[in-house]
Order: structure tokens, then C-alpha cells, then sequence
């Protein structure tokens, strides 16, 4: 706000009229060009400080506006993580689960082959009990013809029939 002093040289005071023209002509009047010049200055300074305001004001906005860019950009970034993590947490529990199926997989087929195993071990003891049991049949078959031919003299022909089986 201008002070009082500076309007004291626009608007003057005047003297009272005296009935001299002379005296009308000699009144003090100011210096047009003095204040056109300084209500000049003060509208120029008057009109920088509102741009200089204005100015200000926009830099608080835009100031305040990025800001909440940021922050908004920081929660979508957050959300984003946040759901990175619980998707990668979602993806390792179904691979551990896999896992476990697999390992339990694993070891039923272990099992299986296990038992295929021991079924083919009984069977080939089986057999092997079998082959005992023919091998004691032609050792005695074979004791019982040698006892014939020896008994009744002749001689065996070549090749065994009964060795056949």
C-alpha cells in the first residue's frame, strides 16, 4: 500500500484564488512528467508483484500436484510389488505342492517296482524249485533205466526221450 507521502506530490493542495492572474499563472503545480513517471514505476511494481504472486501461485500448484503424482506413483508402484510378491508366493506354493506330489508319486512307483521285484524273485524261486524237482525226477528216472539195463543187459540207445520237457 502506497504511503500518504507519495500522493502528497500528485494531488496538491491548493492555494486560494486570488483575484491577481498573476498569482494564478505562479501556482505551484507538480511536475506532470515527475509523477507520471513514479505512478508509473509503482504500477510497474505493482503489476510485477501481482505476476510475481500469480507466479507463486502456480509454483505452490504445480508443486503440490507433483507431489501427488508421486504419491500416486508410489502407491500404484507398491500395489504392483505387492502383487508381484504374492503372485511369486502363489507360484512356489503350487511348485512346492508339485513337488510333494511328485515325491509321493516317486515313491509309490518305488514301492510298486519293489513288489514287481519281489513277485519276480518268488517266481523264479518257484521255478527254480521246479527245475530241482525235474532234475530229481531224471536223476531217478535216470537211476531206475540204468538199474533195467543193467539187470536185463542191453545197451541204452542214444538220446534220452523223457529229458525233453
Amino acid at each position: 500500500m502506497a504511503s500518504p507521502e507519495e500522493f502528497s506530490d500528485v494531488n496538491p493542495v491548493a492555494s486560494p484564488p486570488s483575484d491577481n492572474p498573476k498569482a494564478f499563472a505562479k501556482a505551484e503545480y507538480p511536475d506532470a512528467s515527475k509523477s507520471l513517471g513514479q505512478t508509473l514505476d509503482r504500477d510497474i511494481a505493482l503489476a510485477k508483484l501481482e505476476h510475481d504472486k500469480k507466479l507463486s501461485f502456480i509454483k505452490a500448484w504445480e508443486d503440490r500436484e507433483k507431489a501427488k503424482v508421486e504419491n500416486k506413483a508410489e502407491k500404484k508402484h507398491f500395489k504392483v510389488t505387492s502383487w508381484e510378491n504374492s503372485k511369486k508366493a502363489s507360484l512356489e506354493a503350487q511348485l512346492r505342492k508339485i513337488e510333494e506330489q511328485l515325491e509321493r508319486k516317486k515313491a509309490e512307483y518305488a514301492e510298486k517296482m519293489k513288489n514287481k521285484e519281489a513277485l519276480i524273485h518268488k517266481q523264479a524261486e518257484e521255478k527254480r524249485a521246479i527245475v530241482e524237482a525235474k532234475k530229481g525226477e531224471w536223476l531217478l528216472k535216470t537211476e531206475q533205466m540204468a538199474d533195467k539195463y543193467r539187470s536185463t543187459g542191453h545197451i541204452p540207445k542214444s538220446g534220452l526221450r523223457f529229458f525233453r520237457d
